[in-house]
């Protein structure tokens, strides 16, 4: 007997997965939307095999939930979901702000800089979102530490989750808002300014949390 099980094909679910999560992320299903292996086999063009392990590996992502009695659900944060996600966000970016300050080649600081042009280019509140993801995906890569960009990579769709939660509850100042706050986090990495860059990112994530709460307008 074979001490390990063959290797299985799986590029199918992982297109699947893709395809699905491109959807969740661009709105076409709302969160807390229920999806139906049935309908999401039928619109792909594939069986129910794919889907079911596609829903299982963007469970893992925590992408969607599924439940006995709902079936599988976009997922909705909680605020429990949103509280942990804030301080597991303020660990790691203090960790990132830390090393880029210290470390940092200048070309990384230009690929961070490069994102933040593209955020003044965005032509609407979901491009908007994914720059902002790109600048972060950024930042943890000028960091320079291997397992700190996997623990991002991580909770990155929960992150997006996050987002898009955030434009959601309000948009308004949202698209000429968000390039100005990027540049000021750029310019106090660029200055190497450690202090300044850990409360500049204090501020991002808390004015983000405070739409969620409703404390801003």
């Amino acid at each position: 007997m074979s001490a390990v099980e063959p290797a299985r094909r799986r590029g199918l679910a992982d297109e699947v997965a893709d395809r699905v999560r491109e959807a969740i992320f661009d709105g076409v299903y709302a969160l807390g939307g229920q999806l139906r292996e049935v309908e999401l086999a039928e619109a792909l063009g594939v069986s129910r095999g794919p889907v079911r392990e596609a829903l299982l590996r963007l469970e893992r992502e925590g992408l969607v939930r599924s439940e006995w009695h709902r079936g599988t659900t976009v997922t909705a944060l909680s605020e429990e979901d949103v509280a942990e996600l804030g301080s597991l966000r303020a660990a790691l970016d203090g960790l990132a702000v830390g090393l880029v300050v210290e470390r940092a080649p200048d070309a990384a600081l230009d690929a961070i800089d490069d994102v933040v042009r593209r955020m003044e280019r965005a032509a609407d509140e979901h491009e908007m979102v994914r720059c902002d993801l790109g600048f972060h995906d950024a930042v943890y890569a000028a960091a320079g530490h291997r397992r700190l960009r996997e623990a991002w990579q991580a909770i990155r769709s929960q992150v997006h989750l996050f987002l898009l939660t955030r434009i959601g509850v309000a948009t308004d100042g949202y698209l000429a808002g968000i390039p100005a706050e990027h540049r000021e986090l750029a310019a106090a990495l660029r200055a190497r300014d450690r202090e300044t860059a850990l409360s500049l990112f204090a501020e991002h994530r808390r004015q983000a949390f405070d739409v969620l709460s409703g404390r801003t307008g």
